[in-house]
């Protein structure tokens, strides 16, 4: 299947139907961004929603994949191809579960703690899971709650660094450079930083600092810049 071409397929149904990305969005329960990574290319909507999609726009599974309508003489061929699409998914949904019990019972030595903002503009949760040689950083709740904020902004940026003996390192960045001019609030929503195998150890978060730095630009080029230092629920441990 050509992710891109079924991007491009996607697009072509909501513009038939007369739908912009958001109401395309809403209709589905999910973020007009979402709809806009579908549509380039870069993301998949879940397996639910492909087969809502084709029910409700009456294509079948076998144009949606394909990225392009085609005439519906062979209905055998098409079922065909559904129960084979079926058992498809079927075999990657058991494949992942057993990658998850794999991973969950060779991963008993790591540890977790709790990430939180150590700023009164912001709400932030996440977390790092760790052991004595590498660990992970996970953040997905990045909440303003400074006030109002009803700026419209052009560029809006969120890096994740860490500072370590006088050397600062970006470890992770979010970037929102589009046409369309976006929130604060509304970016934020969309941001998650999922940092697998970073090389920092338990001790040396210990000695370190994480921050996240917000830079906004506005639609008069005016830039204002957030600086979110994170802190741990207590010093990590692998003892």
């Amino acid at each position: 299947m050509n992710q891109e071409k079924f991007g491009v397929f996607i697009k072509e149904i909501r513009k038939k139907n007369n739908l912009t990305q958001k109401q395309l969005a809403e209709k589905y329960n999910v973020t007009y961004q979402a709809v806009s990574k579908w549509e380039n290319g870069k993301n998949m909507p879940d397996t639910y929603l492909i087969r809502q999609i084709s029910k409700d726009f009456n294509v079948s599974l076998d144009e949606l994949f394909d990225g392009e309508f085609k005439n519906k003489e062979d209905k055998k061929g098409v079922k065909n191809k559904r129960k084979i699409f079926v058992i498809f998914i079927t075999i990657v949904f058991l494949f992942l579960i057993a990658t998850i019990i794999f991973l969950l019972n060779n991963n008993d030595d790591f540890k977790f703690k709790t990430l939180s903002s150590d700023c009164e503009n912001f709400n932030i949760s996440g977390n790092i899971a760790y052991n004595k040689t590498k660990s992970a950083i996970y953040i997905t709740n990045i909440k303003y709650c400074g006030g109002e904020d009803i700026t419209d902004y052009k560029q809006i940026e969120c890096t994740l660094y860490e500072e370590h003996d006088d050397i600062t390192k970006m470890i992770s960045s979010y970037k929102y450079n589009e046409e369309k001019l976006i929130k604060l609030e509304e970016f934020l929503n969309s941001v998650t930083f999922t940092v697998d195998n970073y090389e920092a150890d338990c001790e040396e978060y210990n000695d370190s600092t994480l921050y996240l730095l917000i830079s906004a630009t506005n639609s008069k080029s005016e830039l204002i810049t957030y600086k979110v230092p994170l802190k741990f629920e207590e010093n990590c441990s692998v003892n």
